[in-house]
């Protein structure tokens, strides 16, 4: 079975064929980097993280770009009330995201390319759809440029509605429009109300670009007037990723041929958003919860399932991969993460993963391996444990949750390593007092040793080749 995802545009799975035989483009929206990072926020980056991991697993070569949004209104809003520079805050909240990412394994991108940087990009596109007739200055002379939605026969195609049918555009003054759904490319300069260095200089006077145009101008720069894959959260499906899909092909290029968009995270059944007050931001929930539990809650799921988020299921995702930690170290099997294929997965984990990136479905395989792992523990196969572990390496490998990663912590020969190592020779001294004690039939002491062992919150097992030992879930 080949790799078939789901397309948004057509709503339909389909087998992914890319454009160039051998390597992929994927362009992901980032965000706009206004406040720290919650839950919700990292999800999209999760997702398409464990994307462009299966994709070089399966053999493509990746070309992955995620752009950042460093300048819009909310940036300048948000700077004005706290008093600083709009730069500054855009800067650190980036920071705080990059830090985000970083603590729940998201590899970095091909290129992270800032909108800030690319508005010479912008004004020549926008330039090219004035030329083509799909685009126009406001006749108010205001410095305003907008998209001319009417000119463009497929605008609406992508989320399939009609022109009439959508609301009026909210993203600039509507005085200079031709209709109110015509969105802005180009923002002049608001003198009495914005600082000078929110602005840049264009055919049309000081300004700043839309928020639309943005991606569509880096995603061609960096992948070319078609590619394979565009991604993002399901919010941004209208008006951004319409508008998107709209202003590039008015302006000639193919643009994506896949649209892929991973659904929301809820809190009482709303999208999780700092509009309604629930967010939760990523540092908070670390000092409860490891990265890697809170990477395996979120990977667990369908990119295309909504979920309701409580500290109560992402209790059971920590709980649940423990028991997956304790069973790789009952078996005392490793793996140098990042180099698993497809010939160390199961075939089940490699069909599910096939069928539009069904991590919730590969998730079962790894369970299954794990209990049958366990099994064999207790009946002493040896040789069918260290296959148990080394698959369930490979596939926590491509979701992004091998435990030797070293974005998980610090690497075996440090701190943590020495302690692990001072923890394993005294629990090896008291089995074997409790061996000792055994075999000369005190099972006062024997029991005894068992029970501070227990207490210590370490779990022995036996086995043929003796005993095992293992932190307690």
């Amino acid at each position: 079975m080949s790799l078939r995802l789901y397309d948004t545009a057509t709503r339909e799975v389909r087998d992914f064929v890319p454009l160039v035989e051998g390597k992929v483009g994927l362009y992901v929206c980032g965000l706009t980097v206004q406040s720290e990072p919650h839950v919700g926020h990292v999800r999209s980056g999760v997702n398409f993280d464990v994307l462009q991991r299966w994709l070089r697993v399966s053999g493509y070569e990746v070309t992955f770009i995620r752009n950042t949004t460093d300048i819009d209104d909310k940036i300048l809003a948000k700077a004005a009330e706290q008093g600083r520079p709009w730069y500054n805050l855009a800067y650190d909240m980036h920071r705080e995201l990059t830090k985000a990412y970083a603590a729940l394994n998201v590899a970095p991108p091909t290129y992270e390319p800032a909108a800030t940087g690319h508005v010479p990009e912008m004004v020549e596109m926008i330039e090219a759809l004035i030329e083509r007739g799909h685009a126009y200055p406001a006749p108010d002379g205001s410095g305003d440029v907008y998209f001319d939605v009417r000119s463009f026969p497929e605008y609406g195609q992508l989320t399939r509605q009609g022109i009439d049918d959508m609301e009026p555009a909210a993203d600039a003054d509507p005085r200079g429009k031709r209709d109110p759904r015509d969105f802005a490319l180009w923002k002049s300069w608001k003198s009495e109300t914005e600082p000078r260095t929110a602005s840049w200089p264009s055919p049309w006077g000081r300004g700043r670009p839309g928020w639309h145009i943005e991606c569509s101008a880096m995603a061609g720069k960096y992948l070319g007037e078609s590619f394979d894959i565009h991604g993002g959260g399901l919010d941004l499906r209208f008006p951004h990723h319409e508008n998107e899909q709209a202003q590039s092909r008015a302006a000639g290029h193919a643009f994506a041929n896949f649209w892929m968009h991973n659904a929301w995270i809820t809190t009482a059944g709303e999208k999780m958003s700092k509009s309604l007050g629930n967010s939760l931001t990523i540092p908070a929930v670390l000092t409860k919860y490891r990265g890697i539990e809170l990477r395996w809650y979120l990977v667990q799921h369908h990119y295309r399932s909504h979920v309701e988020f409580s500290f109560e299921a992402l209790d059971e995702a920590a709980t649940g991969f423990r028991r997956i930690e304790t069973f790789l170290g009952r078996a005392g099997v490793s793996t140098v993460a990042g180099t698993a294929t497809l010939a160390d997965l199961p075939e089940a984990f490699v069909a599910a993963m096939d069928d539009d990136l069904g991590a919730a479905g590969a998730v079962v395989v790894l369970f299954d391996h794990v209990k049958n792992g366990n099994k064999a523990l207790t009946d002493g196969d040896a040789a069918a444990v260290e296959a148990g572990a080394r698959a369930v390496l490979a596939m926590l490998d491509v979701l992004g949750l091998h435990p030797a990663d070293p974005a998980w912590g610090p690497a075996a020969d440090s701190d943590t390593g020495a302690l692990t190592d001072a923890v394993d020779a005294l629990v090896r001294t008291l089995l074997e007092q409790r061996t000792a004690a055994r075999a000369a039939k005190d099972f006062a002491a024997a029991d005894a040793i068992r029970d501070t062992i227990k207490a210590a919150g370490v779990e022995v097992t036996d086995t043929p080749d003796g005993p095992r030992w293992s932190l307690s879930d």
